[in-house]
């Protein structure tokens, strides 16, 4: 009799060890779950506005805003345009308010998220951009948010999926992939990419501009001339905190 409580205390306290070990699984798989249901809500809100008009640049007469993010832009007015890469898990809003580092922890509805949002810093122009748009982003080991943006270590995938569409509160863009590259925020790093946002020369845009072309992993057979304007994606990269995966993608001035 002794010997079978015992047992069944051993078993009580292996199930609570096993509870235990198993929460933060849970809880991880949990918070997954929450972040895509609102990103598809978010989603369903660009799709309703999408549909309310027969064509998605109308704008509206009171902030020029493009129609088809009037629902989110009255749910959040921290917005500053969706991106999407086709193919990819790539597909949310961007976000910009004063404090730069807001949206590394709060999701669009200003609630504490470990996912945040894409966002851009108060830096950043959306009126008048500048010669270097930069979006920054987690990198999700769920594969959400900058999750998957590393995938383009890949030239094949980087062929596949070329294409970035960044569209801002008032104008479409499209761009394609110039560089991919991974570099380092620590002060010693000479060619700091998070610093450039308008190059007023020529020599301004050269020294960016080669600096990319030349820490690129491969040949993207993109090429830039003075006055082209770029798309910059960052995120965590490897394990260090200093690490960051790059892409810069340069607009296409056609569209």
């Amino acid at each position: 009799m002794q010997k079978k409580n015992k047992m069944k205390v051993i078993r009580r306290i292996l199930l609570l060890i096993m509870i235990i070990c198993l929460m933060p699984i849970l809880w991880s798989w949990y918070l997954s779950i929450r972040h895509e249901k609102q990103q598809e809500e978010l989603k369903y809100l660009l799709e309703k506005s999408e549909k309310s008009k027969k064509s998605s640049n109308i704008k509206s007469e009171v902030n020029n805003i493009l129609e088809r993010f009037q629902s989110l832009y009255q749910e959040n007015a921290d917005l500053a345009g969706w991106l999407t890469i086709e193919g990819t898990n790539i597909d949310a809003p961007v976000m910009q308010c004063k404090d730069d580092e807001y949206y590394l922890h709060h999701n669009f509805y200003r609630k504490k998220d470990k996912y945040g949002c894409l966002y851009v810093r108060k830096a950043a122009d959306l009126n008048t951009p500048g010669t270097n748009f930069i979006i920054y982003g987690h990198n999700m080991r769920d594969g959400s948010m900058f999750g998957s943006l590393d995938e383009y270590q890949n030239q094949k995938f980087c062929q596949e999926h070329a294409e970035i569409k960044f569209d801002t509160l008032y104008e479409e863009r499209t761009y394609k992939v110039l560089a991919v590259f991974s570099s380092s925020i620590d002060e010693s790093e000479e060619f700091k990419y998070y610093q450039f946002y308008q190059a007023d020369t020529e020599e301004e845009f050269r020294y960016f501009y080669e600096n990319v072309k030349e820490k690129s992993f491969y040949d993207t057979g993109v090429t830039a001339v003075f006055g082209d304007t770029f798309l910059t994606l960052s995120t965590c990269y490897g394990n260090s905190e200093q690490e960051r995966f790059v892409v810069v993608a340069k607009r296409l001035i056609n569209n």
